[in-house]
This record gives structure tokens, C-alpha cells and sequence, in this order.
């Protein structure tokens, strides 16, 4: 008996034994011709045995392009498409560039950094003021999402100014009260608590009738 452990590796294991013998087979005959009919019948059996790759744009392409790599690109063909180079599988990929953003201010998320720039852009006027103001009370909604304690309006005119590299001074106008923005977004209501459990026991019953269960005696 041969074990696959005794038998070359696959290359595509996706494929199976079968395939690869046949790839293998079609690498070795000589007549020109007669290995183009088989690289064309092996496409073929690759499409009727896998219909998914069906959905994929172009996916003629790709099996044409496994077929070379099953074949450890030694298989010359006349191919409908580019025959693919093995340096376009083993180079590294490209590094990829990570933004790089001040973690400083992380907290008020990335959205906040363009609203800034776009306001910064606008001609000075009334409605910049009103932009500048509304982007204010934006950022401390933001800032008690993450801190839902309280914050301070001086820390927010001071991470705005900062943020916008003194292009926004806003010291002198009153933002909405910690307290308001937290009764707005539900924080420390009693709509947020979870009911009480059947605790069970002597305890009896408890305020949720949804967790009612007989007193076992």
C-alpha cells in the first residue's frame, strides 16, 4: 500500500491527488498539440469540479493560472492568458503604510480630526461660528462616551484649540452641561439597569415579574 506520506506533495491541496496527476502527466508529454488539448481538458474538469469559482470575476483566468502553479511552471502551453511568473508568488508583499494619528486624541475618534479641518477651511462669519460651536458640543458628547463622569468645558475649548493648531478659540461660548448630554444619550438612567433576578431561596419574589418563579417549600 502507498501511503500519501510516501507520495509528492501537493501543491494546490485544494485540488486533490487526481488533478495533480494529471498536471504532472500533461508536463511530461512531448507533443506540443497533444499538451495543449490536455491543459485545456484539465481546465475544464477544475471548472466542473469546483462551480464556486464560477462566481469569482474572471475566474477562467485563475484556473489557468493554478494550472501553472500545479505545475511548477514547466507546463509550456498556449494559454488565452499571460503565463504567470513564479517571482509573483514567492516576493514579500508590500509594506503596507499604517496612519499615523495623534493618540493623544484618539478618544474623539477620526471623524472628529476631519470636522476640524473642514471647519477650519471655512471663511470666518456667522456660520463658521455656529460650525465651530456645534463641532464643540459634538466633541464633548464624544468625550463623555468615553469618560462618562463629567468633563470640564475648559478641557474641551483647550483639546480644540490644540487640535486645530490655534486656528478655533471658542473660551468665551458655553457648551451643553455634562449633566444634559448624559440624560440625552441614557447614561445613569434607570432605563439602563438590568431587571432584578429570582434570587431564589426566602427571598420570595422580586420586583420583574419576568423572572417569577414559585416559592419551592
Amino acid at each position: 500500500m502507498e501511503y500519501n506520506s510516501q507520495r509528492p506533495d501537493l501543491i494546490l491541496h485544494e485540488y486533490g491527488r487526481n488533478i495533480q496527476n494529471m498536471v504532472t502527466h500533461a508536463v511530461t508529454l512531448q507533443d506540443r498539440e497533444e499538451r495543449n488539448s490536455a491543459a485545456k481538458a484539465i481546465v475544464e474538469v477544475i471548472g466542473n469540479l469546483n462551480p464556486h469559482l464560477r462566481d469569482n470575476p474572471d475566474y477562467r483566468h485563475k484556473l489557468w493560472d493554478h494550472l501553472f502553479i500545479m505545475s511548477n511552471f514547466e507546463l509550456d502551453v498556449d494559454s488565452p492568458y499571460p503565463k504567470p511568473q513564479p517571482e509573483t508568488f514567492t516576493a514579500p508583499p508590500d509594506r503596507m503604510e499604517y496612519p499615523t494619528k495623534a493618540k493623544k486624541f484618539r478618544h474623539y475618534g477620526q471623524i472628529v480630526l476631519q470636522m476640524i479641518d473642514t471647519v477650519c477651511r471655512m471663511d470666518p462669519g456667522e456660520e463658521r461660528s455656529r460650525a465651530e460651536l456645534a463641532l464643540a458640543n459634538h466633541m464633548k458628547k464624544t468625550y463623555l462616551i468615553w469618560n462618562k463622569d463629567n468633563v470640564e468645558d475648559s478641557t474641551i475649548y483647550s483639546d480644540l484649540r490644540e487640535m486645530s493648531f490655534g486656528k478655533i478659540n471658542l473660551s468665551d461660548k458655553p457648551l451643553i452641561s455634562s449633566q444634559a448630554i448624559n440624560q440625552i444619550q441614557g447614561v445613569g438612567t434607570t432605563s439602563n439597569k438590568r431587571p432584578k433576578k429570582y434570587s431564589g431561596g426566602k427571598g420570595g419574589f422580586k420586583k420583574n415579574k419576568r423572572y417569577n418563579k414559585p416559592n419551592n417549600r
